[in-house]
């Protein structure tokens, strides 16, 4: 991990290009001169990496610097992650993409279910980029789709944003993919494990002239998919089946400009775990009844299934002339998810059985610009569209309700619909150097959304990075956000349809979810205490109007979105990053809380008491956790490494028994997890890798969340101790 906090735009392009040039020998990005050591320490201040004289900027470095050029993150904090970081963590490159992200500061962790991670108290709102073009969010969430395999590089973007970020601002997670090189290469491997973990995975590069590629898929299947509803080892009916592909295309006509094709899949199969003797709350002809007490179906043995599917392709056109950059992108995404219940179990234990599909397809165009105007200035615009498709199919069976009396008998309500939605930006902004050591970065942007709503934005944008000395660094900024409800997570209120059955809420009404506004003030400060050693400290706070959140209400894990009227954020971050020749480590603190008051959408899937308190009072999010630590340390041993790392969280909100919602904690845990790979170089089938790791060394049972809380489903525990082994060859 690499910090990059507050510095000028052009150290930080220089610096950047030394951070990629600084990955695994795993691939070579292509026509690149000199190569620095590959067994480089995984936890490198940016701050302290120096230039390579050697190096000779060919077409790749120029067009990839250029790229850097036109998205600069001047008065934010970024923390970067090369491939080195990646290969200590227990599961290498295997390991899931959102447990990559669990080691960076704010980032707070939670189950599958309900979202997986959070970034500075907010539930989603994360946005990704790959190769500079932002993609749209898939229903599966495409955090957990991006193979983490393919990355070369990420910078994990965090504070008030410049004007470039739009819509999704909690942090912006710029991924860097692997490329081609003249020299055709690959590397196959497979990783086996605990609860019948097996994943094998093949990567392939090369290119010719201007020509280079670079193609990778991995295929994934275990025992435990989705979190353990209860602290045995073993979960049941929790099997999974993941594939992942991913491909890099490019052409370099000459120095100046490239056309490149990206593209993707991801294919999901998820078992939803049981939980074993639960009361059945329904009586059904043959197989319960509750006047007598007799269930011959048991809650071990409901068949619950979970199905997701994402699909994306980019193509891209870059070009850099003399003083001015641009690059233009087009792009498709679809994604699918589709939940199949028990048609018996569902019906029995939850009043409804629903079969619930998704799906979104979407098509948009980004085009980003930078023209240097003089020594001063430069200035920056881009414009970018999205038209999307979405479609919600439910078909569930329900009990018939009159009165103290429910039907035995099921029957079938029909809840389709669909919608067609666009979303438009604009920004334009200037890069002013006041200074040698201050730098202003001001602008604006618009921003429009045409869906289930109609809604818009003017958002000003301010940062400002001041260069103290040559160790330290301070940034400030603010920023104003619009951040519209994802469409394909929403549907029309249908809340009547199930009226007199035993799936109709208390509440019989639920208002339009509306777009998230956002006052955000962040200040940061970096200092390089030596060559070794470096230390970040960033402050925030965030004042918001319509506060989003998102709660899992129904049995399909697809989460849905409402409404705050009113809420606030705030925290500090800490960091330290150590790094010598042979060994080095991180430690990141984080301190946050979230509050929000008055639900004003989506009332039907609340409880009357819960509305009535939270109209009147502030309460913790469910996704807030007060304190967050995590750490790692790597050394080196001639041709061994040996690493390790910890996550520790103070407990997400929980509401107690008889209690207000979200106004208690579930108890603390750390996670210890250990890693040792050994390298033979130069062997008979290549560049040989073998691995042995222990994730939760300790096997501590740990809740992540007990199903209490506001939008919250079932309990989830965290995965016990798992045992790794794995082997792979370069050639």
């Amino acid at each position: 991990m690499q910090h990059q906090s507050s510095i000028p735009a052009r150290r930080t392009l220089s610096l950047a290009i030394a951070t990629m040039l600084a990955a695994s020998a795993s691939y070579s990005s292509p026509l690149k001169a000199a190569e620095p050591d590959a067994d480089q320490s995984t936890v490198t201040p940016a701050t302290t990496l120096p230039v390579q004289n050697t190096i000779v900027i060919t077409a790749p470095e120029h067009l990839r610097s250029a790229r850097t050029e036109l998205l600069p993150n001047i008065g934010t904090t970024v923390y970067s992650i090369d491939k080195n970081m990646i290969d200590n963590l227990g599961q290498g490159d295997s390991t899931p993409f959102d447990d990559v992200l669990l080691r960076m500061p704010g980032v707070v962790q939670d189950s599958k279910a309900s979202g997986s991670l959070h970034i500075r108290d907010d539930h989603g709102n994360v946005q990704y980029r790959v190769n500079g073009v932002e993609l749209p969010e898939g229903i599966s969430g495409f955090g957990q789709s991006v193979d983490t395999r393919f990355i070369s590089n990420i910078d994990f973007v965090t504070g008030a944003l410049p004007a470039q970020y739009g819509l999704r601002t909690a942090g912006i997670i710029d991924i860097q993919t692997k490329e081609g090189n003249i020299e055709p290469g690959g590397r196959i491997g497979i990783l086996m494990g605990s609860n019948n973990y097996v994943e094998p995975s093949a990567e392939v590069f090369g290119g010719k002239g201007g020509f280079s590629y670079y193609l990778s898929g991995s295929y994934t299947q275990n025992s435990i998919g989705i979190e353990n509803p209860t602290p045995s080892k073993n979960p049941i009916h929790d099997d999974t089946h993941q594939s992942k592909s991913f491909g890099n295309l490019s052409y370099y006509f000459n120095d100046d400009s490239r056309v490149s094709l990206l593209f993707g899949t991801y294919d999901g199969r998820f078992q939803i775990p049981n939980n074993p003797q639960q009361t059945a709350q329904y009586s059904l002809a043959g197989y319960s009844d509750l006047t007598t007490g007799f269930n011959s179906y048991p809650s071990a043995s409901l068949n619950e299934n979970q199905k997701e599917e994402n699909r994306f392709v980019v193509l891209s056109y870059q070009k850099s002339l003399g003083n001015l950059n641009f690059q233009v992108s087009g792009y498709h995404q679809f994604s699918k998810t589709l939940y199949t219940p028990d048609p018996i179990g569902d019906l029995i234990y939850n009043g409804i059985a629903s079969e619930n599909m998704r799906s979104s397809s979407s098509n948009g165009l980004q085009f980003d610009s930078s023209y240097k105007l003089n020594d001063q200035h430069t200035v920056r615009g881009g414009v970018a569209y999205k038209n999307e498709v979405t479609h919600s199919n439910n078909s569930s069976q329900v009990f018939a309700v009159d009165g103290e009396i429910i039907s035995t008998t099921p029957f079938t309500i029909i809840d389709n619909a669909s919608k067609t939605g666009t979303t438009g930006s604009f920004y334009l902004q200037d890069q002013w150097t006041l200074s040698k050591q201050l730098t202003l970065n001001y602008g604006v942007r618009y921003d429009q959304v045409s869906a289930y709503i109609q809604e818009h934005q003017w958002s000003p944008r301010l940062n400002l990075a001041f260069k103290a000395t040559d160790s330290t660094d301070f940034h400030a900024g603010y920023s104003r956000y619009f951040t519209p409800p994802p469409q394909q997570l929403l549907a029309p209120n249908s809340v009547n349809k199930y009226d007199n059955t035993s799936a109709q809420g208390e509440i019989l009404y639920s208002d339009p979810v509306k777009a998230e506004r956002t006052n955000y003030y962040d200040l940061g400060v970096s200092h390089r205490v030596n060559d070794k050693l470096s230390l970040t400290a960033d402050v925030y706070y965030k004042q918001i109007s319509n506060l989003l959140d998102e709660g899992q209400f129904g049995q399909a894990l697809i989460l849905s979105p409402f409404n705050y009227a009113k809420g606030y954020a705030k925290g500090l971050e800490l960091s330290a990053i150590y790094n010598d020749k042979n060994w080095g480590g991180f430690l990141n603190f984080s301190m946050q809380k979230a509050q929000g008051k008055d639900i004003i959408s989506g009332q039907a899937t609340f409880a009357p008491d819960e509305l009535a308190y939270i109209a009147n009072h502030y309460v913790y999010l469910d996704h807030d956790q007060a304190f967050s630590v995590s750490g790692g340390a790597n050394t080196k041993l001639g041709e061994y490494k040996l690493s390790g790392d910890f996550i520790y969280g103070s407990g997400l909100r929980n509401t107690p028994d008889g209690g207000a919602p979200n106004s208690a904690s579930l108890p603390d845990y750390v996670v210890f997890n250990t890693n040792l790979t050994r390298n033979w170089k130069n062997s008979p089938i290549g560049n040989v890798e073998a691995r042995v790791a222990l994730l939760n060394l300790f096997d501590r049972s740990y809740l992540l969340r007990d199903g209490t809380g506001i939008g919250v489903g079932a309990s989830q525990y965290g995965a016990r101790r798992t045992l790794f082994v794995g082997i792979s060859t370069s050639f």
